[in-house]
């Protein structure tokens, strides 16, 4: 301890202020734990606030009052299904453990008055056993801002839009937000502390358990925030940090990244390797296809409803139109797709044809060349520097499959996901042909929602060392912890979802040890 800082003793320290550690102050607090939030920025939710809001938390009352034909076992058939090891003994006794405890989590988060959900119709990503058709995610219910009380209005961070220009956030609350708001609602009214604009820059340790953090404070001074019960580590991942994606091996570039601008650099991932934590980096990240900006960040981007994707050397590479993390991975792993150009026409005005958040003034993105445009195609190519012969080509070979409506390169349209944001009018309505000019061109990157390699973790929640044995006092959930998902992105919320149970879990395994540092 430095005798030199203040300190401040709590029963639950939490480092970040996402989805998933929200979840855990507010069961925490809810429980009548005396809880601290320390979170770097000005404000709270980091990319759980730039989120739809989905949670992929399969089997609850939710699901049930939609009737849907969701149930915990068809969420295992899926998994099973899907993941790269489901079988390995660390990862079913986490699946085991999310799968049981998501409609559990639910049910007492539903049990708050300020917490509702209702079901989010978006499909899953992949067609396996145990799908729910229309998808079985949830969100939260929107809100609105003056509803909120003022500590909570003010504190929720905007949608990415806004947030990247200044701008403050919407009068009702959606998605991401409305999420960070409840949960927040809740932490507060239960007694919890925030502290925005604090940096965690090291875990305090006694007789080798966690006891607290160090954090500096917004004006430079230090300050040690004891935890009597544990630690909670919920802060996002490392995407912010250049130098520890080039040492994991993670695509892509920070100012493409999804998160907040200046955050997650791994401060709280690092202080735990440094008290000998097991990591797993193998996962890489959640990925998606990224529209540069001008100012050279990326874009999320999904809901392709006509164009075409062309690498350096102007033919398509993957199915267009497939769920935005496995875009991104088949990106990644297609040499000369990064940067990528996105073919498209004037059907919809100049209007990029999908969803980008933020998508950017077209006429901003042509003066910065992020997007180019031309009456022809072949001009198209001359202002991207494409292969004119090539780019016709792809563009005429993917006119043709509009016609026919089946795709023979890469099968686009042929899966629910496909179709759910189109509404073309050929046989296909995922195929809609380029052909109405003048034609534009944007410049994809690769973007990604987070990182997903960091700490190992139990079914607990709580972080475990090389040797297997768990490290008392301190848990962690959320983009720190290697996803117990793998290279696989199930369906829309699993980030949130998975995050949530897990910090849920270790409040529980807190609130079962009565004992733990001093507290009777």
């Amino acid at each position: 301890m430095d005798e030199h800082s203040e300190q401040q003793q709590y029963d639950v320290v939490v480092v970040g202020s996402g989805g998933g550690a929200l979840t855990g102050a507010a069961l925490a607090a809810r429980a009548g734990l005396s809880v601290v939030v320390v979170e770097k920025t000005a404000l709270l939710g980091g990319t759980s606030a730039y989120s739809g809001g989905a949670c992929w938390l399969p089997g609850s009352q939710v699901q049930q009052r939609a009737g849907l034909p969701d149930s915990t076992e068809g969420a295992r058939a899926y998994l099973s299904a899907i993941l790269d090891d489901p079988t390995g003994p660390a990862t079913a006794a986490k699946l085991d453990a999310f799968l049981t405890h998501a409609p559990e989590l639910v049910a007492a988060l539903e049990d708050d008055p300020d917490l509702d959900f209702e079901w989010l119709p978006f499909p899953e990503y992949y067609d396996a056993p145990g799908r729910v058709p229309m998808g079985r995610s949830i969100q939260p219910v929107s809100i609105k801002r003056d509803a909120l009380p003022a500590p909570v209005a003010e504190l929720v961070r905007p949608p990415v839009e806004l947030d990247r220009a200044g701008a403050p956030g919407r009068r009702t609350l959606t998605g991401g937000q409305a999420l960070i708001a409840r949960l927040a609602v809740v932490a507060l009214r239960e007694g919890a502390h925030v502290l925005t604009r604090h940096t965690m820059t090291e875990l305090l340790v006694e007789d080798d358990r966690a006891v607290g953090v160090h954090c500096t404070t917004p004006d430079g001074a230090p300050v040690e925030l004891l935890a009597r019960r544990g630690v909670l580590i919920a802060a996002g991942g490392f995407e912010g940090n250049a130098a520890l994606r080039a040492r994991h091996d993670v695509p892509g570039e920070v100012a493409w990244s999804m998160a907040p601008r200046g955050t997650n650099l791994g401060e709280p991932m690092t202080a735990a390797v440094e008290l000998s934590a097991a990591t797993d980096f193998s996962a890489l990240g959640w990925f998606c296809p990224g529209l540069e900006q001008p100012d050279g960040g990326g874009s999320f981007t999904l809901g392709f409803r006509s164009g075409v994707m062309l690498d350096a050397a102007g033919s398509r590479y993957a199915n267009e139109s497939l769920p935005y993390d496995r875009f991104g991975r088949a990106m990644a792993a297609h040499p000369g797709a990064i940067p990528s150009w996105f073919v498209f026409d004037s059907r919809e005005g100049g209007r990029l044809p999908g969803i980008a958040m933020p998508e950017g003034d077209p006429a901003e993105h042509l003066a910065a060349g992020t997007w180019v445009q031309s009456d022809t195609l072949a001009g198209l190519a001359s202002a991207t520097g494409l292969p004119a012969a090539a780019l016709e080509a792809s563009v005429r070979r993917y006119n043709g499959f509009c016609a026919t409506g089946v795709d023979e390169d890469f099968g686009r349209g042929a899966d629910e996901y496909d179709t759910f944001f189109t509404g073309g009018e050929g046989p296909n309505k995922a195929l809609t042909p380029v052909d109405v000019p003048p034609y534009y061109a944007a410049r994809f990157v690769l973007s990604d929602l987070g990182t997903k390699g960091g700490l190992l973790t139990d079914d607990a929640g709580r972080v475990l060392r090389e040797d297997g044995s768990s490290i008392a006092g301190l848990y962690a959930a959320s983009n720190s912890t290697a996803s117990m998902f793998g290279s696989v992105y199930p369906g829309p919320g699993a980030p949130l979802g998975s995050a949530m149970v897990f910090a849920s879990l270790a409040v529980r395994d807190m609130l079962s040890s009565p004992g733990a540092a001093g507290v009777a």
